[in-house]
């Protein structure tokens, strides 16, 4: 008999933890029992798991004893608090909000890339990186394996998904109020969303970085193993449901063309090349990232500018590759190294 897990999934009515389920279901995850939890206002309410409905029930009241994994996607407050009691009741904790990603003792973790960094979690809990950072890595790390980076320059073309369900309601509702001659009044975002752009995701830090910019910069650099990495980044939240989109600059150590990227990133794990010099030849959120696994390259292209440089175009879907997928991808490691499910530990 095949070894089956008591699974968590924290924030189960959120986008994320949605998607986490479906996810789990889809792969064939060994869930032996899976829990949905989430607040006090959403608890008593249904979730789908596959073939199954389960009833969400109130973390605050929840045991977490003979729980094996707890993937965490419920906000950054929730895993300051939960995430440790799960730990401390023998669950490895996957957790998804950016509380733990900066602590040397927790390991942040892409599946594709530095898989064996899940081993090393003396507290329990290991990190997904955010969705910008989590597309970009299955793309760079080959590149900074056999020719170094030194310097990436990224802008982000989010979608409002990354700013949760009231920031979808928001632009559907702003853009159905101005096609309809309607004033388009903002709510969860600081001005109008639909047909705009704006330049500020998350909180502004000293600098004139905001948060968003300052993650990419130290996840980078902590994934890739390599604090020398200089990163020049600049978030922008766009009127598109699903899929974050990239325009990446990246100038390297050693040169590598176009066509030596294109061959080493058609090999890479996660990733999957559309780069055709035609109409359509390339991806976009839309019509090749949303609901889809890998993360999308193309446009890539020599750096008219600089003798080392290369510029890509780096697409995937937020809510799934950025978040649940890897997630998921993590808990398959701890599988595949052998944790135990609890019901066998001696």
């Amino acid at each position: 008999m095949s070894k089956q897990y008591k699974v968590a999934v924290v924030g189960a009515t959120g986008a994320v933890g949605e998607t986490m389920l479906s996810i789990l279901a889809e792969r064939d995850f060994p869930v032996g029992e899976l829990v949905a939890l989430a607040s006090e206002r959403s608890a008593g309410g249904k979730v789908e798991f596959g073939d199954e409905e389960l009833v969400v029930q109130d973390l605050a009241t929840f045991d977490p004893s003979g729980v094996d994994i707890a993937l965490f996607s419920a906000g950054g407050s929730v895993s300051k608090e939960y995430a440790p009691k799960f730990a401390a009741a023998g669950a490895v904790v996957i957790d998804n909000s950016s509380t733990f990603r900066y602590d040397d003792d927790v390991p942040l973790v892409v599946s594709e890339v530095n898989p064996e960094q899940a081993r090393n979690r003396p507290r329990g809990i290991i990190a997904n990186p955010n969705c910008s950072t989590m597309q970009l890595m299955p793309v760079l790390a080959p590149i900074h394996k056999l020719y170094g980076i030194e310097r990436v320059n990224v802008a982000t073309y989010q979608s409002v998904s990354g700013g949760g369900r009231s920031a979808m309601e928001e632009l559907g509702r702003q853009t159905a109020a101005l096609l309809s001659f309607q004033d388009p009044a903002p709510s969860k975002f600081p001005v109008q969303i639909a047909f705009n752009l704006i330049p500020h995701i998350d909180e502004f830090q000293p600098n004139g970085y905001t948060k968003e910019e300052m993650k990419l910069v130290w996840e980078t650099q902590k994934i890739l193993g390599d604090a020398s990495i200089q990163v020049n980044p600049t978030a922008v939240r766009v009127p598109v449901f699903f899929g974050h989109s990239e325009a990446v600059n990246i100038e390297t150590k050693k040169k590598i063309t176009p066509d030596e990227a294109r061959t080493l990133l058609r090999k890479a794990p996660g990733v999957e090349v559309v780069d055709e010099h035609k109409a359509g030849g390339y991806p976009t959120p839309v019509t090749h990232a949303s609901g889809k696994d890998p993360v999308f390259v193309g446009r890539i292209r020599e750096d008219l500018s600089h003798p080392r440089g290369l510029n890509l175009w780096v697409v995937a879907d937020n809510i799934r590759k950025g978040a649940a997928l890897n997630a998921v991808q993590i808990a398959e490691l701890l599988v595949a190294e052998g944790l135990p499910p609890k019901a066998a530990r001696s």
